[in-house]
This record gives structure tokens, sequence and C-alpha cells, in this order.
């Protein structure tokens, strides 16, 4: 395992318009996985080869949380989530890559840039294998989702440990009304009980926010404290709406 560490540069936020960000970046080929459940239990996430954490000054409003899987439970609203979607063909399989994968990633940021003013560059194949599909190893997988044979959408995870942590999802925006996102969630959450995993990673909450504050309804969850170092143990605390 070879890890190299390096920052990004300060930023206007992708998140809070007002807000500057910077992020610590390692570089890990090969990474251990006790080693990255490690890094996720610090607040890390993954893309390829790449694990990422913000470092923001004088702001934490990015927070790392964890789903307490044994504990979830799913609401009226999951369940018709669920049955609506029972026509959705789902393949779990290792991260790859096609032409439908190239061109769906490519329409779903097209869509966010119109309707919320993401920064949209299109992918090549060269830098979508960069960000999803190097560095799987063992622990990577893809939950495909078709209708009819086409592919609607595509939800990154990994499995490690006691923990499934969502990567990264895009889809056909043409299909939401079957809650795609929604659904991709409840679909990880199902697989880590089905598998006896303890928590479910979502990536980054940010209370009250139009993009990543709807991940407050996939409670009981735990938050991050802390921003421990590497070596540092992180404190984990339930979280209780105020």
């Amino acid at each position: 395992m070879r890890l190299v560490e390096f920052y990004s540069e300060e930023k206007t936020c992708s998140y809070i318009d007002s807000k500057k960000s910077i992020f610590r970046y390692f570089h890990i080929q090969n990474v251990k996985p006790s080693f990255y459940h490690g890094l996720l239990e610090r607040g890390f996430r993954r893309f390829g080869n790449y694990f990422f954490v913000p470092m923001c000054q004088g702001c934490n409003d990015c927070i790392s949380i964890r789903t307490l899987i044994d504990d979830f439970k799913f609401s009226k609203n999951h369940k018709r989530v669920l049955k609506k979607a029972q026509n959705i063909d789902i393949q779990i399989q290792k991260p790859t890559i096609s032409q439908a994968h190239i061109e769906l990633y490519n329409r779903y940021h097209q869509t966010m840039r119109d309707k919320k003013g993401w920064d949209y560059t299109p992918t090549t194949p060269e830098s979508y294998m960069d960000m999803f599909v190097d560095g799987h190893q063992d622990f990577g997988y893809e939950f495909l989702y078709f209708i009819d044979s086409q592919l609607i959408g595509v939800g990154l995870v990994d499995a490690l440990g006691q923990s499934i942590t969502a990567v990264y999802f895009y889809y056909d925006h043409n299909f939401s009304h079957y809650s795609l996102g929604t659904l991709n969630i409840l679909k990880q959450i199902s697989i880590g009980r089905e598998f006896g995993l303890k928590y479910f990673y979502p990536g980054y909450w940010i209370k009250n926010h139009y993009c990543m504050g709807y991940k407050e309804r996939f409670t009981p969850f735990e938050v991050l404290k802390n921003a421990p170092d590497i070596f540092e143990p992180p404190i984990w605390e339930f979280y209780t709406k105020e």
C-alpha cells in the first residue's frame, strides 16, 4: 500500500456559495480494507484511488453520519417507493464502464446543471474509470437499475468490515417518479441488513440543505463529533433531533 497526501486548492463551496472549501486527499494504491474502514470511520470518502475529507476553515456544516441498519424502520413512504419499483430490475456486480454508463452520467449532470446550477464537464471513459472503477478491489460494487433493459440508474457502493457506504448515484430524470435516489438508499440498507452489516454511510449531511438535507430522513443515525487524524480515535454519537 502506497499513500500520497495532498490538499485541494481553496475554492467556493459547491453547496454554500458564501463559504470556501478545501479538501485533504490521500491517493492510495491497493488500499488495505482495514485501513479504508479506519478512514471511513474518520469521515473520509472514496472516489477511485482517492480518499478525501473536508478541512474547511471555520465551517463544520458537512457532517459525517451513519445509519444504524438494525434499528432502521421502513416508513409508509419507503414501502410505497419499494412497491412502485417492482418493475425495476436490479443487478449487483463489480463496477464496470459502458457507453450506457457514460451517456447516463452526462445526461444526469446536464439536468443537475439546469435544475440546481451544478458545474458541468462531460465525463470521458478515462475520467469515469479514474473516479468510479479504479480502486474498487474486493469491496466495490455497482447497483444497476433497469426498466425493459434500459439503464436508468447506477449506484456505486463499498462494502467492508461491518459497513456499507454509498460512493455515488446518478440516474435518468425521466424516471424521477420512481424516487430513484430514495430507492437506491433503501436497497443498500436492505442489502446491508441481509449480510448482517451494522452501519450504512450515506455521505456528508448538511442540515436543512436543499440538496444535502434529505439524508436526515434515514434515521436513526450517529454523527461524527470530532475531526480525528488517522491515528486519533473517532467520536460517534447518536443523533437526537433538536
